[in-house]
């Protein structure tokens, strides 16, 4: 059964961070705030807490996993990231979007997508989220929290709590948030293009 931590989203508190960073080295499954939704992570080298969150979402093979990372530092590690992607995600970041690039050899191929070797990287706006991944010291493997069958993210941490707490390790209450997808884009020779337009705004870009 999941633990419930109640952490102020704009003021976290360190200890409930440390305790949340100790579960995902265990291999724990978690539910974290994103600036979009509530998100499943899991430590990123961790094949069983990985296939985990592909059975609570359902997912196949060929859907486009996500790193959330704290810095574009982090994203160059993952990323074969050129100079007009860069000073694009800088802009942008940190912010509800999630950049489609080809991924480095540090990527787990599970990870990958199967054809094209890519891989999708997010810096989230949410303290919470800035925090576990500083203190962490390492980029998360990510999925948005959306249930089979369902279209929209889950935003309530109570309804997740009411739904899969015997499926999870630990659940972070950063209370409700105004949910929505994130917005998608995906360079590529040609440049960057919005793939799926969400909640982040890149004018620059219509």
């Amino acid at each position: 059964m999941a633990q419930f931590f109640e952490i102020h989203p704009e003021n976290p508190q360190l200890r409930l961070i440390h305790r949340a960073v100790e579960i995902i080295r265990k291999g724990g499954v978690i539910v974290y705030p994103t600036d979009s939704s509530y998100a499943l992570a899991c430590q990123l080298d961790d094949k069983q807490a990985l296939d985990r969150i592909r059975r609570i979402r359902q997912l196949d093979d060929k859907h486009n996993f996500t790193l959330v990372c704290k810095d574009l530092t982090q994203v160059s590690t993952f990323t074969k990231i050129g100079n007009d992607a860069y000073r694009l995600i800088k802009i942008l970041t940190p912010g509800p979007f999630t950049f489609i690039l080809d991924a480095t050899r540090e990527v787990p191929r599970r990870l990958q997508h199967p054809k094209k070797k890519t891989i999708g990287v997010r810096i989230p706006n949410h303290p919470v989220a800035q925090l576990l991944l500083q203190e962490l010291g390492e980029a998360l493997f990510s999925a948005t929290l959306i249930l089979p069958g369902e279209t929209e993210p889950m935003t309530d941490p109570y309804d997740i709590k009411n739904q899969l707490e015997n499926e999870l390790d630990l659940i972070i209450d950063a209370g409700i948030i105004d949910g929505g997808e994130t917005t998608m884009i995906e360079f590529s020779n040609d440049g960057a293009e919005i793939i799926r337009q969400g909640k982040g705004l890149a004018p620059m870009l219509d």
